[in-house]
């Protein structure tokens, strides 16, 4: 008898164990995708009276195939992710660090043979689509193409078009440093079938055409959702928590929903065309990672009309509240140098503050010679975890082209770790609503990718 019993506990929590990994897998199988926010019905392109698709109207020479790839080509943000710090457009070799390992992205010029020189038409729309090489290798999806699914195949073939046009690069990337079972590329089959729509883009009639342009390019080409959305176990973006903010490349992407408090709700649209367009709004910070590449590649090429119809998309997205952001940004420090929710923080992050910091930022934070050395209003400087805050003091932020005046230098090399976890933490106390407490491993982690 004791033995049945044994054996009919053992079948139950068996039965438990596979009912609770089925649960997680249909919770997963489940996810909704990043636009089941919109309710009103969808149609495909061919019973659209619109062009959300392609380049805008307003862009000059448009007719021209390699004006339209190079546009398409920017707006997708390819070059951020190809290109080495220093190194050859498109040639790849770009270092990703994944809670998996480490990966590297591939040669895109037109190198036959470390590059995508003998792929064909059909190739590459099976790449950007299906995340699938012309060997049949399945791609990892560090490259968007969950994403980029949604691009049709004019706009997949114009991308091709103009990458075919720039200079052959011959450079192998380095081989991808991930841990079993994690390098076997097999799996992404799986993870494609679960997160991998496959779909082309669908217009929504009850929104205007500016609306689906914009919902083309913040979900398709822009793939905004890949940074600022944050990811489940599995690694596909949880589109439950659209655009609530994550940790990309070891910086923070903040909340871009309609969110007054932690979003970007209370900004202007003129403040958030500012910011996508020259990375940097008034009284709102200025991009600096990812996001300034982001500007740099991308966004400062689109015309007008586009940087209008994404503030368009934005602003309908279903706002979410970031929990670890406070509900309020800070405003100008005092003038005194030891005032403030600053007195008490550890005297070194001070006196690096004053000796490195003051001359470009002042004692209030509003800057100097230009506002984009303003901290008064940075997301950044009020988030309690201080992350990016100790990037930019590592890396520092290069400027933009055509504004070479306009830039942050690297202090990575100048200060150790504990020196820098004081500046931070000095800075977020001063000119931020709540203090962070960052230590020296925690940025010799940041430092080292973490």
């Amino acid at each position: 008898m004791k033995a049945q019993q044994g054996i009919s506990a053992v079948a139950a929590l068996i039965g438990v164990i596979v009912i609770g990994a089925v649960a997680i897998v249909l919770w997963y199988a489940m996810s909704p995708g990043p636009m089941a926010f919109v309710t009103a019905p969808r149609v495909k392109l061919s019973e659209y009276a619109g062009a959300p698709t392609g380049v805008p109207a307003d862009l000059p020479g448009r007719d021209d195939p390699l004006v339209r790839g190079r546009y398409l080509t920017q707006a997708a943000d390819c070059e951020a992710c190809h290109t080495t710090p220093g190194g050859k457009p498109f040639a790849g070799g770009r270092a990703f660090a994944t809670p998996f390992g480490t990966l590297y992205s591939p040669n895109i010029t037109s190198d036959p043979e470390t590059g995508i020189g003998h792929w064909t038409d059909a190739q590459f729309i099976k790449a950007v689509h299906k995340g699938v090489r012309p060997d049949g290798a399945r791609l990892y999806p560090a490259f968007p193409y969950a994403s980029y699914t949604y691009l049709t195949d004019d706009d997949v073939l114009a991308i091709k078009q103009y990458l075919a046009s720039l200079p052959a690069v011959r450079q192998n990337a380095p081989a991808n440093d991930l841990a079993f079972p994690f390098d076997q590329r097999w799996l992404m089959a799986l993870w494609s079938a679960f997160f991998n729509p496959d779909q082309r883009f669908r217009a929504t009639p009850a929104h205007s055409p500016e609306w689906n342009r914009g919902a083309y390019l913040v979900e398709g080409l822009g793939h905004c959702g890949e940074c600022h959305t944050p990811r489940n176990l599995l690694q596909a973006l949880d589109n439950r928590q659209k655009f609530a903010g994550a940790v990309a490349d070891g910086w923070r992407a903040y909340n871009i929903t309609p969110d007054k408090s932690t979003g970007v709700g209370a900004w202007s649209d003129v403040d958030l065309a500012s910011y996508l367009a020259a990375g940097h709004a008034k009284e709102r910070g200025a991009a600096a990672g990812p996001m300034r590449e982001a500007v740099e590649f991308g966004l400062r090429h689109l015309t007008p009309s586009d940087i209008g119809a994404m503030v368009t998309y934005l602003r309908s997205v279903p706002p979410l509240s970031s929990s670890n952001l406070p509900s309020r940004l800070a405003g100008p420090a005092p003038a005194a140098y030891d005032g403030g929710n600053a007195a008490h923080v550890d005297a070194r992050g001070r006196m690096i503050f004053e000796s490195a910091c003051v001359s470009c930022h002042a004692w209030t934070g509003e800057g100097t010679a230009t506002s984009y050395a303003t901290l008064t209003g940075s997301r950044a400087v009020n988030d309690p975890s201080g992350r990016n805050v100790v990037q930019v003091i590592l890396s520092g932020v290069p400027p933009l082209r055509g504004q070479p005046d306009v830039f942050m230098p690297s202090f990575g090399h100048a200060y150790t770790d504990a020196e820098i976890a004081a500046v931070a933490n000095y800075v977020t106390a001063r000119f931020g609503a709540e203090a962070s407490t960052l230590s020296a491993n925690q940025v010799a982690r940041l430092r080292n990718g973490g």
